[in-house]
């Protein structure tokens, strides 16, 4: 008998014993095992296709432009660098690297693309001087650049339902070494296998049982994708199963370049607060603060080797490990010949070099956030935001953020008690554009609560009164900084029968004033004066020309009985650091899609300026309330260089207290104040101004024109009757006025001395002009 008809006897012999299990099998795999084969199938092809649409939408600072004349300190330009995710490796060749020699930088850019267009990678040196930029030179040819600028620092993620970080690379912008260093770690056989290695699942049953317990790992590249996107952590049968099965499926619809795509993209590295680190280019950033295309040998082997354990091998909490782990890898390179033996040992001998903090920031100034959620709501919901793959450039200056946010911190402890009971907020713009460079909502910095720089409304005293002088001196004919107010008691009767009887901080009254002492030392009865002369519904609708709503109707206005945010009174006060131009608050530069295409723009082109004379005339009174007024701190201190114009403001009881003031380029407006709106005991000039000087005394920037603007001219008058007097005659004064506003004949001192000789002089001769009480 041959061996077929054996086969047949036993087969036909031992049917009746197997049927049933046979049906019973084949009933299985067609009701079920077929039918779940199928739905794993789909949920491959689904889960896949989503994965280009996995990446959360980036938030971005502004390019930190540098060219000479740039305002810039050295702790400046470091704090940009470090926010931007640079690292002082002390040769500045690798790109998102930098060193310094003396007052010198080499600093090697990553390049960006942006809503403005972008620059390419480049090595620069930098050299500062007298607070500001001397030169940027281009490193490698010693050429001369006119301007260039560092690649914008991410400030937040926005996030859908998972908290997931990533950032979609395709295979072929990879590292190649990555790639094939991967392979050669992980999975050797990738290229071959079906999904499953029987091969290194029986080498590592047997190295495991050998040791008695776990030391090497069977599974492929692909399985482990699979535990990335389907499957939990769990160890068992099912679990296994399925794995097995999904890594087959995979492997029957997609070619090996795109399983090792998503794997790249996909896999975990690390962990940050509430953020899972996914993918080799967010590991990039977050462990080194660098792209993915620009990272070294070492670097790439540190990635590839916490994939065997991402919380084991973290190199910021276990160095050493880390260190271990990526040597080793480094030596499987040089096994597969993906290294020479020298350049691994270079590499090995390379400190890790981790960035010092995780660079993923998550919504680090939430204040600012809000400001650029609310200019961008009416292009891009929450929804669209939180989908992703869109980037988002802002105009924060991390700087002025950060020295923000100190400023507040220091003046406040400074404060003792009246501090620790007060709550504050700030705004700072750039004076020219209109850009919102910083905003802080609490004095504890992140705080995701109260924004009160956009939401709390309090009243602004005397930070108002530089609008009052504004809208009278643009009458230049009627006046001017030398025209006389009356200084004296007023008492009105209120629309709901009271009577309103205001005075003055000090109590006391002046008599008739020029009205640039009148600004300078904050005098509210002159304000009042003057305020009703020029006519309230006159100054209302200015004041409403800038989007103010229910402005107080009343008298007590001229007094800043207005209730506003910080960011209304920077939005007011833009106008006149912007020389008279009326420049909406901007926080958003435009929005890129994942292709790198602009989709939105956000731009304000400046008119010709209005009312500009009268701008100029209130902006040089404001230098001298930081010279000799209010705010005469600031020119009793180290900041009197900047020529800086300012005002404070404190409202009733001494419950808010405000400074707003700018240099060339910079304006800030800060409040102090409690949330329960009881009486701080602070002034403007005790609280807000405090932050501001302190604000300043980092934040490079360009001080003030200390010239009449263009337009001015100035001129000695006697300020007893307004004309123009000889530079000798007893009282005269020099005030800027507008060019040709006052005819150009002097009345000499001769009606002066015929007064004095009959024994007379003006009653409307000023009264002495004291030194300034340091409080509005």
């Amino acid at each position: 008998m041959d061996f077929l008809t054996r086969l047949r006897t036993i087969a036909r012999a031992s049917w009746p014993w197997v049927r049933i299990p046979f049906w019973i099998a084949l009933g299985l795999l067609v009701g079920f095992v077929l039918p779940y084969t199928l739905i794993l199938n789909k949920r491959v092809q689904d889960r896949f296709n989503e994965l280009v649409f996995a990446v959360p939408t980036r938030v971005y600072a502004r390019p930190q432009e540098l060219a000479p004349g740039t305002p810039m300190t050295p702790a400046a330009l470091e704090l940009e660098l470090t926010f931007a995710g640079y690292g002082n490796d002390g040769r500045g060749q690798v790109p998102g690297s930098w060193a310094k020699d003396g007052a010198r930088y080499r600093i090697a850019s990553r390049g960006y693309a942006g809503p403005d267009g972008g620059e390419l990678p480049k090595r620069i040196r930098v050299t500062l001087g007298k607070g500001q930029v001397q030169s940027v030179t281009d490193a490698a040819t010693g050429n001369a650049i006119k301007a260039t600028h560092l690649d914008p620092a991410r400030i937040a993620t926005v996030y859908g339902a998972q908290q997931e970080e990533r950032r979609i690379v395709h295979l072929g912008d990879v590292p190649p070494l990555l790639v094939t260093g991967l392979q050669a770690v992980e999975d050797r056989d990738f290229k071959h296998h079906i999904g499953l290695d029987f091969g290194a699942i029986l080498r590592a049953s047997f190295a495991n049982l050998r040791a008695g317990h776990t030391v090497q790992g069977g599974s492929t590249l692909t399985q482990q994708l699979v535990r990335n996107l389907f499957l939990d952590r769990g160890q068992n049968l099912t679990r296994k199963f399925n794995e097995a099965l999904l890594s087959l499926l995979i492997e029957a619809h997609y070619p090996k370049d795109r399983i090792l795509e998503a794997y790249v993209n996909e896999v975990f590295l690390g962990q940050q607060g509430s953020q899972a680190v996914h993918g080799f280019a967010a590991g990039a950033e977050f462990y080194f603060g660098r792209r993915l295309e620009d990272l070294r040998p070492q670097e790439i082997a540190l990635l590839i080797g916490m994939v065997k354990g991402p919380s084991y091998y973290d190199p910021r909490r276990y160095p050493e490990r880390a260190l271990a782990r990526r040597n080793l890898v480094l030596q499987q390179f040089v096994e597969t010949g993906l290294l020479s033996a020298e350049q691994a040992r270079a590499a090995q001998a390379a400190p890790l070099a981790i960035a010092a903090a995780g660079q993923l920031p998550h919504n680090r100034f939430p204040a600012f956030m809000q400001l650029v959620r609310a200019q961008i709501t009416s292009d891009f919901d929450d929804g669209t935001l939180s989908a992703g793959n869109l980037s988002v450039f802002t105009t924060l200056d991390p700087a002025a953020q950060l020295y923000a946010e100190q400023a507040i911190d220091t003046s406040m402890k400074g404060l003792g008690k009246r501090g620790a009971a007060a709550q504050a907020a700030a705004v700072v713009t750039d004076a020219d554009s209109g850009n919102v460079l910083a905003m802080v909502g609490s004095k504890t910095p992140g705080d995701q609560g109260f924004n009160r720089a956009m939401d709390a409304r309090r009243s602004i005293g005397s930070t108002i009164k530089p609008f009052v002088y504004l809208v009278a001196l643009a009458q230049p004919g009627r006046w001017n900084l030398a025209s006389l107010v009356d200084d004296s008691p007023i008492s009105m009767r209120q629309p709901d029968g009271t009577q309103w009887t205001p005075q003055n901080d000090e109590h006391d009254v002046h008599g008739q004033v020029p009205m640039l002492d009148a600004l300078v030392h904050s005098w509210n009865l002159a304000t009042i004066h003057l305020g009703l002369s020029v006519g309230l519904p006159r100054i209302k609708a200015f004041l409403e020309s800038f989007g103010l709503t229910d402005v107080n109707p009343s008298p007590s206005l001229l007094l800043g009985a207005q209730d506003l945010a910080p960011l209304q009174v920077a939005q007011l006060y833009q106008y006149l650091a912007a020389d008279g131009h009326a420049l909406p608050l901007l926080a958003v530069r435009g929005v890129v899609d994942g292709n790198g295409r602009t989709i939105k723009r956000y731009e304000v082109e400046a008119g010709q300026g209005e009312y500009q004379g009268a701008v100029r005339l209130v902006t040089w009174a404001m230098q001298q309330v930081a010279r000799s007024g209010t705010a005469a701190a600031i020119g009793n201190s180290g900041l009197s260089w900047l020529n800086a114009a300012g005002k404070t403001g404190t409202s009733n009881d001494m419950r808010d207290s405000w400074f707003a003031g700018f240099t060339g380029s910079h304006l800030a407006v800060f409040w102090m104040g409690r949330d329960d709106n009881k009486p701080t005991g602070l002034y403007g000039a005790t609280g807000s101004l405090r932050a501001w000087m302190e604000l300043f005394r980092k934040l490079p920037t360009r001080p003030l024109q200390a010239a009449p603007g263009e337009g001015l001219e100035l001129a000695w008058i006697n300020p007893a009757d307004g004309k123009r007097t000889d530079a000798t005659c007893e009282g005269a004064r020099q005030f800027p006025i507008m060019a040709g506003s006052l005819p150009a004949d002097t009345e000499g001192c001769f009606w002066q001395r015929v007064g004095n000789f009959f024994g007379g002089g003006s009653d409307a001769q000023p009264a002495p002009v004291t030194t300034a009480p340091v409080r509005d």
